[in-house]
């Protein structure tokens, strides 16, 4: 009868997360995320829950289309009555939920989508985001950009927000940075449709010094190898963001390129008590090594639970104070949700990619933190940025 009572209130008792993403269309990520997420759920819960409650996760998939975004997360408030959304992979989808909780007045917490629009131009006073956003990213590439002393550089970027955004702010900071440098040429194939021997084509015919590379997934896999085999990277730099990820690495196998700039997770190397024992956790469960998707997934949802805790409830004007200032425990340390813009101080490993034997990996990198001031505007373009908020 005690079991029977105590199972009853459980179920009575939940925090509902609903949780968007596209994860028929971007697997590679967004199965480890998954198992991130799952992992955090099972640990919260089995310390007891949140103010006596269970936290509960309930999944639909966008398709990576803006319009379903929209639909699913209307549906997830309407009739699963979830207390706050949660989620988003690719950038178009990620300002679609952000604008839906605008005009709701619900809650979202965004793991992935990393254009700045999300929290600087665009940013509304109900998202809040995890990862460290396109802006954060190529501040941290640009001054090793710097070091390697090239002046015609070319561009290659998935033609979306995304990918827009992430050459638009390397160009910026790398011009700010290096005055005398040129970008000779763009190539801006659409998301999942990259003509791999075209656009190697016609970066070699621009004969750049460097290239500055924003495909990830099967993109990125056929621009490699079609490089490889034409001679594309031969005696030429490349700075890429997310190729260090185990994601997109690791399927390169023996064609993983050697000596490009890049962001990454390096799991397999990284020593701290709190990574290791994500890292543990982790593959005791799953009996599989973490992605950044794992951490990523593992930390929204930490996240999530923390605001709730702090907030003493999941009603969506006090979660969102109460997610200002938020100090958060993940895999790489304490992360702050910043009160200005509502974007976490999460930062990025950048290193070399280093091909070994038949598998890339990271190497010579470093973990740059996004509270630092160097890797983040100052406050009051921050502010400008926000006016419509």
């Amino acid at each position: 009868m005690a079991c029977a009572a105590t199972t009853s209130l459980w179920a009575q008792g939940v925090y509902k997360i609903g949780e968007i993403n596209s994860y028929k269309a971007q697997p590679a990520f967004l199965e480890p995320y998954k198992r991130g997420m799952e992992l955090a759920i099972d640990e919260i819960n089995a310390s007891g829950g949140i103010n006596g409650k269970k936290l509960e996760l309930v999944l639909r998939d966008d398709n990576a289309n803006p319009g379903d975004t929209v639909r699913m997360a209307e549906e997830l408030v309407s009739r699963e009555k979830v207390d706050l959304i949660a989620g988003a992979f690719l950038s178009n989808t990620g300002l679609a939920l952000a604008d839906f909780a605008k005009q709701r007045k619900v809650f979202y917490l965004a793991g992935e989508p990393l254009t700045d629009k999300m929290t600087w131009q665009g940013g509304n006073r109900y998202t809040f985001r995890l990862r460290p956003g396109t802006y954060t990213q190529a501040s941290m590439l640009v001054p090793e950009a710097v070091k390697l002393n090239k002046k015609r550089w070319a561009v290659v970027y998935p033609n979306y927000e995304y990918g827009q955004s992430a050459a638009a702010a390397f160009k910026k900071l790398l011009k700010a940075a290096q005055p005398d440098v040129e970008f000779v040429t763009e190539q801006a194939p659409p998301l999942g449709k990259v003509d791999a021997g075209s656009v190697v084509q016609a970066l070699a015919d621009a004969k750049p010094d460097a290239i500055f590379n924003v495909l990830f997934g099967a993109d990125l896999s056929k621009f490699v190898r079609e490089g490889n085999t034409r001679g594309l990277f031969k005696d030429r730099a490349v700075v890429s963001v997310l190729t260090g990820e185990p994601e997109y690495l690791d399927p390169l196998k023996d064609e993983a390129p050697d000596g490009w700039v890049v962001t990454g997770y390096p799991w397999y190397s990284i020593k701290t008590a709190e990574h290791s024992a994500f890292a543990s956790a982790y593959q005791t469960r799953f009996k599989d090594y973490p992605r950044l998707g794992s951490v990523v997934g593992y930390t929204m949802i930490k996240s999530a639970a923390a605001g709730i805790a702090k907030a003493k409830g999941a009603d969506a004007e006090k979660l969102v104070e109460g997610f200002k200032g938020l100090q958060v425990d993940s895999p790489f340390g304490r992360i702050t949700y910043r009160s200005e813009d509502h974007q976490s101080t999460m930062g990025a490993f950048v290193g070399r990619t280093k091909k070994e034997g038949a598998a890339g990996i990271m190497v010579d990198y470093t973990y740059l933190d996004g509270s630092d001031a160097r890797f983040q505007p100052n406050i009051a373009d921050v502010k400008t940025s926000r006016l419509a908020d």
